[in-house]
């Protein structure tokens, strides 16, 4: 019986094109994972969006001298077509600027206010005094007052993982120009986090299988849990819906309070573009789906704390108790897969500082399959990982080149050129068979690692049956037995055995390279999509029918808007975890590589465009 799956991406912020570091920690492994489940038979479900509400948006938009939707509409579309180019099979990917998410977020405001966990609190805020404009928590930055670390932002430190206020730095300055902030007293909405902090103990401590290091971090937030703000004084942003409040131009609901609950309403916005409004609730209120939620570790705390409060809340179960919402009893994360940071010369990628390698240019020199390959097995899935031109060149020219590519090419030539077609094998000895066993061994142990985002270990098993395969071709020389008749039973039984393996080695890669896998798919004469890709739609903007009678929100977006979003029909692909039998006849076409080999030059430089890597 196949499981509901929910895989949960973070929102890439609208604010520039998406660099390799940031899809290293959302986009490539949230893909394998999802490509793995729906191979197995699971009902997937990948969503996400473009992040696109908050200050630094306006700030961006001021300087360019443009509207923020305008600023937003840009780089929601940039990164729609950059994502697309990646293959990351997302079954909807919108953003957070849509009549929907307005509405949705409003929803879940209301019932949390009406259960008692959002509270109106007298708080002081940091503005920017050349501006006046409110400066959000994570552009302010100075002296953590707990460990001294001289880098704190003003809603944590990185360095001892305590949440803090702006106003609780020593020396707070902007992050955007430097100035000390003022800071001015102002009525919020708080999320009261110690009503709900006994219930998301409870829920936390009942997690199991999660990444070490998230699961330590989220229960060390337990110990220092405070009322958030869930409100800004911003003008950019979604109403409040509360009397009194909806109306005001200068108060806004906190983006990253609309942001995470951007999950719950692009599954809503999906059933609706699907045709069948209530099928979100598979996945969010029945209790045996499962959900993924993929990030980088710095979101973690929005993921393991905030979001699954505001789910709590929803739900009635904090210490205010309460009832369930409209929506019903929402599902809590099942897991939280946060990764490390990908570095470059031991520093943050960071547009701002130039350390910066953009997604958009990285497929256009190098294609899709070379980059997921690389963080699937040298990114950052539980430390920090530096990335280099030379360790790339590496893994594209000895692994994806010479190890896979030409078990690919070389075993689809000989049998091309000496019968045409998948041949018949004769006696299986036990070479062959060892070969065999290994390989359909390996759909268990990569499936098990897959099923627990073991990324690294998972294709590591994976290219140890390439390994294996191309041994085997180097013991049995199938050159040799092609140059004596008297061998063509023993030929054609190597070369099937080889082809079975690169069938079984193409499923187990299919994940971390889904677009090579439609190629290898195609070149042992097999039809149809094998692996689909994600494509571009145009829609129209639109309201989800499941949210409750009665008005839908305040100060929505205008109607009649359209825009890009990624969907794909994937319940149409081939692509199976398991064997598929190779069949002797099918007509064979003289193979091209599968992958180009790199000049080992780039690996000292880099391409001309790459910034400096010494």
């Amino acid at each position: 019986m196949s499981s509901s799956v929910l895989t949960a991406v973070a929102w890439p912020y609208a604010n520039g094109p998406r660099h390799i570091g940031h899809v290293s920690g959302f986009g490539v492994p949230s893909d394998v994972f999802s490509r793995y489940q729906r191979m197995i038979g699971n009902r997937v479900l990948m969503v996400s969006g473009t992040d696109e509400h908050g200050t630094p948006i306006l700030v961006q938009a001021d300087a360019e001298g443009i509207a923020p939707m305008d600023l937003a509409d840009r780089y929601n579309r940039v990164i729609v077509d950059d994502l697309q180019g990646l293959g990351l099979s997302y079954d909807l990917f919108t953003r957070t600027t849509t009549r929907n998410h307005y509405a949705v977020v409003q929803e879940l405001f209301r019932t949390l206010h009406k259960n008692g966990y959002l509270v109106p609190k007298t708080t002081t805020g940091a503005i920017s005094p050349s501006t006046g404009r409110t400066l959000p928590d994570r552009f302010v930055e100075g002296t953590c007052p707990i460990c001294g670390y001289d880098g704190a932002r003003g809603d944590q430190c990185d360095n001892c993982g305590n949440q803090l206020d702006p106003a609780d730095l020593i020396n707070p300055r902007s992050k955007i120009n430097g100035e000390a902030p003022k800071f001015v007293e102002s009525e919020h909405w708080f999320l009261d986090l110690p009503a709900l902090a006994d219930s998301l103990g409870d829920w936390l401590k009942g997690r199991s299988g999660w990444r070490p290091n998230v699961l330590r971090f989220s229960l060390n937030l337990i110990d220092d849990m405070r009322p958030r703000a869930m409100s800004r004084d911003i003008d950019w942003g979604i109403p409040i819906p509360l009397e009194g409040w909806q109306d005001r131009g200068d108060k806004k609901l906190y983006v990253w309070f609309d942001a995470v609950i951007g999950y719950l309403s692009a599954s809503m916005e999906w059933a609706a573009r699907s045709g069948e409004p209530e099928a979100w609730r598979e996945w969010w209120t029945d209790p045996n789906a499962v959900s993924n939620y993929f990030m980088g570790k710095d979101n973690i705390t929005f993921h393991s704390q905030i979001w699954p409060s505001e789910l709590l809340g929803y739900r009635g179960e904090g210490a205010k108790g309460g009832e369930p919402g409209p929506l019903g009893a929402l599902n809590l994360p099942t897991e939280v897969v946060s990764s490390e940071f990908l570095t470059m010369s031991g520093s943050k990628f960071s547009t701002s500082r130039g350390t910066v390698i953009y997604v958009r240019d990285f497929l256009r020199d190098f294609g899709p399959d070379a980059l997921r390959y690389f963080i699937s097995v040298a990114g950052p899935e539980t430390q920090d990982t530096d990335f280099t031109w030379e360790e790339f060149v590496r893994r594209t020219n000895f692994e994806l080149a010479n190890e896979w590519g030409n078990l690919v090419n070389r075993s689809v030539s000989m049998a091309f050129k000496n019968f045409g077609a998948i041949p018949r094998p004769g006696t299986v000895t036990d070479a062959d068979a060892e070969l065999l066993r290994t390989a359909h061994a390996a759909f268990d142990t990569v499936g098990a690692d897959l099923a627990r985002s073991r990324f690294r270990s998972a294709a590591g098993e994976a290219m140890r049956v390439v390994s294996a395969a191309n041994k085997y071709i180097s013991d049995t020389e199938p050159w040799k037995l092609a140059k004596d008749p008297a061998q063509a039973d023993r030929l054609a039984t190597v070369l099937h055995t080889s082809l079975q393996v690169v069938s079984d080695a193409n499923a187990l890669l299919t994940p971390f390279l889904p677009h090579s896998a439609q190629s290898v798919h195609e070149l042992l004469g097999g039809g149809g999509v094998w692996a689909a890709q994600p494509e571009v739609r145009e829609v129209d903007d639109l309201v989800s029918p499941s949210l409750p009678e009665g008005p839908v929100g305040a100060g929505l977006p205008a109607e009649g808007r359209s825009y890009p979003v990624l969907m794909g029909d994937y319940a149409a692909e081939k692509a199976v975890w398991r064997r598929t039998e190779v069949q002797p006849g099918t007509p064979l076409s003289k193979p091209t590589p599968l992958f180009r080999k790199l000049a080992p030059e780039l690996g000292e430089t880099g391409p001309e465009w790459a910034p400096v890597d010494k």
